[in-house]
């Protein structure tokens, strides 16, 4: 079971359209890629080869 994170400030921002958007702050205090394609992903991860570099 994944351990629930608490949002911190700068972890965080709403795009225009009103969707809460991760920065790699909280994606390296996360600690692993979730293979989603994340705008701000700092593992490397490209969704359209599968891979991360």
């Amino acid at each position: 079971m994944r351990k629930i994170l608490p949002l911190e400030e700068g972890d965080f921002y709403l795009s225009p359209e009103g969707y809460k958007v991760f920065t790699a702050q909280y994606h390296l205090k996360r600690g692993y890629c979730c293979e989603s394609g994340c705008r701000h992903c700092p593992y490397g991860y490209n969704r359209k080869t599968n891979k991360q570099d």
